[in-house]
């Protein structure tokens, strides 16, 4: 039997140039031997002799050395692949190879020690480090780097894809499948230590805040003159104690405000407590017949400490905008409130409505045109406003505009009254393109009854002119107009209906309304305090008596704000299937087919859902123009604008709303259900 020929082992690239070079230097010395030929046949023969013992000396050191050369370096490349394989088994940093999928091929020790695996764990790294997933492994030519925790220890991931298509080559041990000859090395670079100088670092650095007594001047008004030096001494003693058990340090700038110091890491324990100073300070009563309360405004990891006083500068603002007895903290563009339970204190003195009045007239004085404008779906509050600056406009006989969207049945009688009347100018109401056109730098656009550039009706405007004025109020939110040049908000307000009735009792001496607009000024006021229900005080009877002079008729708008049978039967259809959540939350979905206005019939079954003994808050769900509206009412107990807020709406305390999108109906209810699930847990109501 014929033996088969062992294949012969065949060198390339630089070692196998080396292992010829005797043969060409052989060609070299045979063509020159012929040349020896020519000048000397007997020594071209001496040549030849002496080439041929050349020849058969270097085929026999060829053969010889070659199979000797081959097994040394067989056993240098076995050695120097133990070398390599003992070095990153003992690779002090941790160092693994995974096939494609995620599933370990190889780990070192150090890794194995980290993971508290064998060493022969052969599973997915999902498996011990679950934020590894498959859309988070490197794809082909990616380098990809993660930070994770494993056990008590932080670690930055780093993968690198590696293409094994060399290193198979010419292998056939294995079948390998197309597309998964490739591997990822993995290694672990522990970050504990700096996590944790970081945290301490950042735990370190001062926190500047400002806290104002909200009511300080009624506050003393209402306790006897020789114990007012006591009241303020018990709240100065208050504020410094608690800020003290915070290491931080308190320096009282006026009499009802203080400035405050104190590092980042003792800011976690006031929110966790949900800045219980502001319940404590209410509890100081030594005959005070008001509650003392305050506003405090926090600012932190701004670039300097400058910053940081402005952050809380802005903080201090946005709380009392939002009607004080609350915390606001300010993190660069994140804002989170805290508090914000208790009603509003109406102020007696009507000063800030005569300032606000007369620099409202000086800016419309000193423009061409005025445009006004409300909210996104407006509403009987937005739409009388208008109206009420739209003649003051005129008094100054300037040309105005109200801009108007999509007309609801809610305004559609009210607006009526205005078209097609003789004492009226033709484009008293603008749409939006219209609008557009008119507004120039030399107008004056007002807004009222909100303060959020995405709730106006028309928000191009707000970018057409830098006279903008503001008139709202709803307390106020991170997401502000904030290039007005006259911003009038006031919590305390029941309407924006009264506080324009108040600007205009100080716009002109003597100003006398036509009956018809005292009406519609009057209907918002009407349907915002629920026919002077809810959050009324002396000035809203002293607007609404303003009004009455004027020719407001109560037995006109109430006939304008009678329903047809299709919502009153929606509006006792979503009071009749109401569920009451947590035993104090009425939540219900109002029907919306075949209504011309449903928004409108669910906030008012929100209104006679509060009528319900043991409701503290009621919300009423409704589908519009593919949108989910959310209605929210209470009384005193609960804030329903923080629980809207979460929604992404906002409003009062005691009136709120948000609108969603890409959501039905029932989803909308979960999600309420959620929020105030979670927001009691939290003590946030």
């Amino acid at each position: 039997m014929k033996r088969k020929a062992k294949p012969k082992v065949k060198y390339g690239g630089r070692l196998k140039l080396y292992l010829q070079w005797s043969w060409y230097l052989t060609a070299l010395l045979i063509l020159m031997n012929l040349f020896v030929y020519i000048l000397d046949i007997k020594a071209g023969i001496l040549v030849s002799v002496f080439i041929v013992i050349y020849g058969l000396s270097v085929g026999f050191i060829y053969r010889y050395y070659r199979p000797r050369i081959l097994k040394e370096m067989t056993s240098f490349a076995a050695q120097y692949a133990q070398v390599q394989k003992v070095m990153l088994q003992e690779f002090i940093i941790p160092y693994a190879l995974l096939d494609i999928d995620g599933n370990f091929l190889w780990m070192n020790r150090e890794f194995s020690k980290v993971v508290g695996k064998d060493i022969n764990y052969r599973k997915n790294i999902i498996t011990l480090i679950p934020r590894i997933n498959r859309n988070v492994l490197p794809k082909k030519g990616e380098e990809k780097e993660v930070e994770v925790q494993i056990g008590e220890q932080d670690f930055a991931v780093k993968m690198q894809w590696i293409c094994a298509d060399v290193m198979m080559e010419g292998i056939h041990i294995v079948e390998i499948p197309k597309g998964k000859d490739a591997m990822i090395a993995v290694y672990l670079f522990d970050k504990t230590e700096i996590h944790r100088y970081i945290r301490e670092n950042q735990e370190q650095k001062l926190v500047a805040g400002l806290i104002y007594i909200d009511n300080y001047d009624e506050a003393l008004d209402s306790i006897e003159e020789g114990r007012r030096s006591l009241l303020m001494a018990l709240i100065d003693r208050k504020i410094n104690k608690y800020m003290t058990n915070m290491d931080g340090i308190v320096k009282k700038l006026e009499n009802d405000k203080y400035f405050v110091i104190f590092q980042q890491k003792n800011l976690h324990e006031l929110e966790k407590n949900r800045f219980s100073l502001l319940e404590e300070v209410k509890t100081v009563n030594i005959g005070n017949e008001m509650k003392v309360t305050l506003s405090i405004g926090i600012g932190l990891n701004g670039t300097s400490y400058i910053q940081n006083y402005e952050f809380a500068r802005v903080a201090i603002e946005l709380a009392l905008g939002r009607g004080g007895d609350q915390a606001v903290v300010k993190e660069n563009e994140q804002i989170s409130y805290y508090g914000g339970k208790s009603q509003q204190v109406e102020k007696n003195t009507r000063v800030k409505a005569r300032v606000k009045a007369q620099a409202l007239r000086e800016f419309i004085g000193s423009k061409e045109n005025v445009v006004v404008m409300g909210h996104k779906n407006t509403d009987i509050d937005s739409f009388g406003a208008s109206v009420g600056i739209y003649r003051a406009a005129k008094l100054m006989d300037k040309k105005a505009h109200i801009v108007l969207g999509d007309i609801t049945a809610s305004i559609r009688p009210w607006v009526n009254m205005f078209i097609n009347n003789k004492d009226y100018d033709e484009d008293m109401f603008v749409n939006h393109e219209e609008a557009i056109e008119l507004v120039s730098e030399n107008s004056v656009v007002v807004v009222v009854d909100t303060n959020r550039p995405k709730m106006t009706e028309c928000e191009q405007l707000l970018n057409q002119t830098e006279t903008i004025v503001v008139l709202d109020h709803h307390r106020q939110s991170s997401d502000v107009i904030k290039n007005a040049v006259l911003s009038y908000i006031e919590p305390y307000a029941s309407s924006a209906c009264e506080m324009v009735a108040e600007v205009l009792q100080y716009f002109e001496e003597g100003i006398k309304l036509k009956s018809n607009e005292a009406d519609c000024i009057y209907a918002g006021m009407l349907i915002d305090t629920n026919n002077f229900v809810t959050k009324t005080g002396v000035r809203t009877f002293e607007a609404a008596a303003f009004l009455r002079r004027c020719g407001a008729d109560v037995t006109r708008v109430r006939k304008m704000f009678r329903n047809d049978m299709k919502s009153y039967k929606a509006r006792a259809e979503a009071v009749r299937h109401a569920e009451v959540f947590e035993k104090a939350y009425a939540i219900s979905i109002c029907p919306s087919e075949d209504l011309e206005s449903p928004t409108i019939v669910g906030a008012q079954a929100a209104n006679e859902l509060l009528n319900i003994i043991g409701i503290k808050a009621s919300f009423v769900v409704t589908e519009y123009h593919d949108r989910i509206y959310i209605s929210a009412r209470a009384i005193d107990e609960v804030n329903v604008q923080i629980i809207m807020e979460r929604m992404g709406g906002g409003g009062h305390m005691n009136i709120a709303g948000a609108q969603l999108d890409g959501v039905t109906v029932e989803e909308a209810e979960k999600q309420i259900k959620k929020v105030i699930s979670d927001m009691i847990k939290e003590g946030a109501i």
